[in-house]
């Protein structure tokens, strides 16, 4: 009820980036009628105020109860990565609850270290900071990442490292475009490199709501070899997984992100076109 009066104030009288959130969905969706596009986007308000309350939520709420309202139903398939004896790079995306996927920390025998991007607000960060390092959970920035992981590894830890890549990269760092949703952009390599650089697994989670305050997960091995994988098959292969979701249940996904900026930018030289 309290997250419905969100929606209510936040939609109906503030209209919180609800014009940046309609460009993006006629942008991606040119094929739907505005009605259809109004839907997916009341749709997409309702879950957004769900899922803040739920990132809130996170911090008084029970072990018990986050495991019965995110469940995760192949924990075999992570726990086969684990036994490659090297560590895994869980790829994620803005998409249903990335916030609750903490509860496979008391799943998996590997701890799990997040890989974020800081927050220029830095109240907001602390208060990101301390839902995130729940059970103790590390916690490294984006821009230091390989440095601790390749630290990790001289030091014999077996670690996941968790890391939402759907982000926007900078256009200095734009060396790889290729389509999402049908629009040509570049794609965020930080997964990528990580894993070829530290011979990591890759895997994906795939979370769909099933309910509100409910959501089922599962891993999806991407690659337990990264040396027989193909230059940015990894990044690929995850935009696909992500974009099969989307194109399902487009209102689960983050339309406040201005994840297609660059869409029109020059692209850099150097950069690989796919």
């Amino acid at each position: 009820m309290f997250s419905t009066g969100i929606y209510i104030f936040i939609y109906h009288i503030v209209g919180y980036r609800k014009r940046t959130v309609t460009e993006n969905l006629t942008l991606v969706f040119p094929e739907k009628p505005m009605t259809e596009i109004y839907k997916i986007r009341k749709a997409f308000y309702k879950h957004m105020c769900d899922m803040f309350l739920e990132m809130i939520k996170s911090i008084s709420i029970t072990d018990e109860e986050l495991l019965a309202r995110f469940k995760i139903t192949n924990v075999e398939e992570i726990k086969a990565l684990e036994a490659k004896n090297k560590s895994i790079i869980v790829l994620m995306a803005h998409y249903a609850s990335y916030e609750w996927a903490t509860v496979a920390q008391l799943l998996i025998n590997f701890p799990t270290v997040g890989i974020y991007k800081q927050i220029k607000n830095k109240y907001f960060d602390r208060l990101v900071h301390r839902i995130r390092q729940r059970y103790e959970a590390r916690l490294i920035p984006s821009f230091n990442a390989m440095q601790e992981i390749t630290k990790d590894k001289a030091n014999g830890k077996l670690c996941s490292y968790a890391l939402v890549s759907d982000q926007s990269p900078k256009l200095k760092n734009a060396l790889y475009w290729t389509d999402f949703m049908g629009i040509k952009v570049p794609a965020y390599l930080g997964g990528e490199v990580l894993a070829r650089r530290l011979d990591l697994s890759v895997s994906y989670l795939h979370v769909e709501k099933t309910k509100r305050g409910y959501y089922q997960a599962k891993f999806i091995t991407i690659t337990d070899d990264i040396s027989k994988c193909e230059q940015y098959q990894i990044v690929d292969t995850y935009l696909q997984l992500l974009e099969k979701q989307i194109r399902q249940r487009p209102e689960l996904y983050l339309w406040t992100h201005k994840r297609w900026k660059h869409r029109n930018a020059e692209i850099p030289k150097g950069a690989t076109v796919n």
